[in-house]
């Protein structure tokens, strides 16, 4: 049932990407709805990047009882940059804020986010959520402090856990930054070469409710390290304006 839109258009959106989370989606809403309150009008933009499993029926059914709601479907799997993207294109908040759809994430985290990031002036920040204990296997844990560690070293961008789905950032500044495949995971550093700063905001972190995480130590790594690569030469080859006068 598609959402019905409020003649106020919201403040914020919420911009979840889901793949198989059939499981967790009712959970998630319960716990997020609520939180959001403080926000209000908002909205809550679920893309399912082409499930195989009851993923888009738990979110239809969330979506009757909660009108804020709405569920954008991908025809195939195309990553979940693609799937964040075509969420954030679609928002009619000026904010948005994302965030994980396996339960991880804490809602009440993702509000004080928002607020630091509406509180911050212009122009607007990136708030990056940091974990700051985190509930997953130790070779998960090993992989990440590796990954950031060279990440860090090799970009510069200042942000211990660029892993963490729980963002929030202006939509205009996000539809600015170069589209590929993994450039959730280089939120900071490309925030930061089109002139925006970073805000680190402490966040709680839990263990998978429900289903298996769609990746692999391995995986991650090779590809990240191409991103990275990737990302080193768009800096280079990118140039941005201080200032830009009209006369």
């Amino acid at each position: 049932m598609p959402a019905v839109e409020s003649a106020t258009p919201p403040r914020v959106s919420i911009v979840i990407a889901v793949l198989n989370e059939a499981e967790n989606i009712a959970p998630v809403c319960a716990e997020l709805i609520p939180a959001l309150a403080s926000l209000h009008p908002f909205e809550v933009i679920f893309v399912d990047d082409g499930s195989s499993d009851a993923t888009a029926a738990a979110i239809a059914r969330a979506q009757a009882q909660h009108p804020e709601i709405r569920l954008l479907r991908h025809d195939r799997c195309c990553g979940k940059t693609a799937a964040l993207r075509t969420g954030i294109t679609a928002a009619r908040a000026p904010w948005i804020a994302t965030m994980d759809g396996d339960g991880q994430n804490i809602p009440a985290d993702l509000v004080r986010m928002l607020e630091l990031g509406l509180a911050a002036g212009s122009p607007a920040p990136l708030v990056a959520g940091i974990r700051t204990r985190r509930h997953d296997g130790w070779s998960r844990l090993v992989a990440t402090r590796i990954a950031n560690g060279f990440r860090r070293a090799v970009l510069g961008d200042e942000c211990p856990d660029t892993g963490c789905g729980m963002k929030a950032f202006a939509r205009e500044d996000f539809l600015r930054l170069p589209a590929f495949e993994g450039m959730h995971r280089f939120l900071p550093a490309l925030f930061q070469l089109y002139g925006r700063r970073l805000v680190c905001c402490p966040v709680g972190h839990r263990a998978r409710m429900a289903g298996r995480s769609k990746y692999t130590n391995l995986g991650r790594a090779l590809v990240g390290l191409a991103d990275t690569a990737g990302v080193i030469w768009l800096r280079a080859r990118t140039r941005v304006p201080a200032r830009v006068a009209e006369e």
